[in-house]
């Protein structure tokens, strides 16, 4: 997926923006707010997002380059439409993470921070997403939790997602 050239918000989001602006006491405390909306308009928060959403804040750009590249949920590059992020947390890991993200690894033909050819799928791993008593677990596209996963379990959900574009 490519940054739109303009690297611009849509109408809607640009609405979205100036409203989420209200509860902040600054423009500059929006700033992770603004990068999630960022990431949601264009798929990803490289380079030029990142200039667009410092200018919108008035923000130098070196700031919000550093909260990005703090937070591993802010994604530098394109990633899949479907982002398959597995928790490797402690917990998670002893119930089984491991073989999970081996289990994709194979299905997928795709190593850790890598998407499939087709643009489908990105596996990614997150050190913990609170949900430790359901271990191991996956989070999919940072919106829907799968518990409890068996490498059954997570072959039948890859299979389920790419039906559904078929």
């Amino acid at each position: 997926m490519a940054q739109p050239r303009e690297n611009q918000f849509s109408e809607q989001a640009l609405r979205e923006f100036e409203e989420l602006t209200t509860h902040y006491p600054t423009r500059q405390a929006a700033l992770l707010p603004t990068l999630w909306l960022a990431q949601r308009e264009f798929g990803w928060v490289g380079e030029p997002a990142q200039a667009y959403v410092a200018d919108l804040l008035g923000l130098p750009y070196s700031h919000v380059r550093a909260v990005v590249t703090f937070y591993p949920m802010f994604h530098q590059k394109p990633v899949g439409k479907y982002l398959l992020d597995v928790c490797t947390n402690l917990s998670c890991r002893l119930r089984g993470a491991d073989q999970i993200v081996d289990c994709i690894r194979r299905r997928l033909g795709i190593g850790i921070d890598e998407t499939t050819p087709d643009g489908k799928f990105t596996l990614a791993v997150a050190e913990c997403l609170a949900s430790c008593g359901t271990a191991p677990m996956l989070q999919l596209n940072q919106d829907r939790f799968y518990e409890n996963l068996t490498e059954e379990s997570t072959l039948k959900l890859i299979d389920e997602l790419s039906q559904r574009d078929a």
